[in-house]
C-alpha cells in the first residue's frame, strides 16, 4: 500500500525583507492510509508550515514531498490544484462555511470544482451530512447553527471529495470541551473507517488521543 504522504529533508525558508527566514529545515515524516497522528507544537515552530506542505497549500524549498505517490516539485498549479482536490480534505480551526449557503450547498462545493452535476452533488452532500449526524441540518445556514455542528458540517465538506487524507488544524479550537470532544470521537471514528487523520494542535490532551504525535519546535522535530 502506497504511503499517502512522503515529506524527505523537507524544508522551507521564506523571505522576509531581504533576510532568509527559516520555518523548517530538513523534515523528514510519513503519513500511511490508516494513520491517526497529531503535529504538537508552540507558536512558531512550523506545525503549521508543515500542515500547508503536506495539505499541497504551499511547496518546500528544498527536501522531496511526495502526495499520494506524486512529486509535488514537478506539478503546476492546475495540477497541484487536483491532487488537492482529489486527495486532501482540509478542517479548520474557524469553519469557513460561506454564511449565506445552506449546510449542504457548503458540502457539495468542492464538487463543483470535479465538474459533478448539480444532483448528484446534492445527494452526495446530503449522505456526508447524514454520515456525521446533521441529516436535520441539511437546508440550515451557518448562523443557524452550533459550533458543533458548523464544525461537522466541515468535515463533512472536507469529505465529500473521498480523500484520503484529512489535516484539521486545530478542530477544537473555537468549541466548548464538551462539543470538542464529540468532534474528536467522529474524527476518531472516520478514522477507524480508513481515512488517515492528521491533527494539528497546541493542545496536548487533544493530541494524546492520537495514535501518534510528532513534536516540533523551532522548524524540526524533536
Amino acid at each position: 500500500m502506497t504511503a499517502a504522504i512522503v515529506a524527505t529533508e523537507v524544508s522551507r525558508t521564506y523571505d522576509l525583507d531581504g533576510v532568509s527566514v527559516p520555518a523548517l529545515r530538513g523534515v523528514s515524516l510519513t503519513i500511511e492510509p490508516t494513520d491517526y497522528v497529531a503535529i504538537v507544537g508552540t507558536s512558531g515552530s512550523g506545525k503549521s508550515t508543515l500542515m500547508h506542505l503536506l495539505g499541497g497549500l504551499d511547496r518546500p524549498t528544498g527536501g522531496t514531498l511526495l502526495i499520494g505517490g506524486r512529486d509535488v516539485a514537478g506539478l503546476n498549479p492546475g495540477e497541484m490544484a487536483k491532487l488537492r482536490n482529489e486527495t486532501i480534505g482540509f478542517v479548520f480551526q474557524s469553519f469557513h462555511l460561506l454564511a449565506r449557503t445552506t449546510a449542504r450547498d457548503n458540502v457539495a462545493l468542492p464538487l463543483v470544482y470535479r465538474g459533478v452535476g448539480r444532483r448528484e452533488r446534492r445527494a452526495r452532500a446530503t449522505e456526508m451530512l447524514e454520515r456525521v449526524g446533521l441529516s436535520h441540518r441539511l437546508d440550515h445556514r451557518p448562523n443557524q447553527m452550533s459550533g458543533g455542528e458548523q464544525q461537522r458540517v466541515a468535515i463533512a465538506r472536507a469529505l465529500v471529495t473521498g480523500p484520503s487524507v484529512l489535516l484539521a488544524d486545530e478542530p477544537t479550537g473555537n468549541l466548548d470541551s464538551a462539543t470538542g470532544q464529540s468532534v474528536l470521537a467522529l474524527l476518531e471514528s472516520l478514522n477507524s473507517e480508513g481515512v488517515a487523520v492528521v491533527l494539528v494542535t497546541h493542545d496536548r490532551e487533544v493530541a494524546a488521543r492520537a495514535d501518534r504525535q510528532i513534536v516540533m519546535k523551532d522548524g524540526v522535530i524533536i
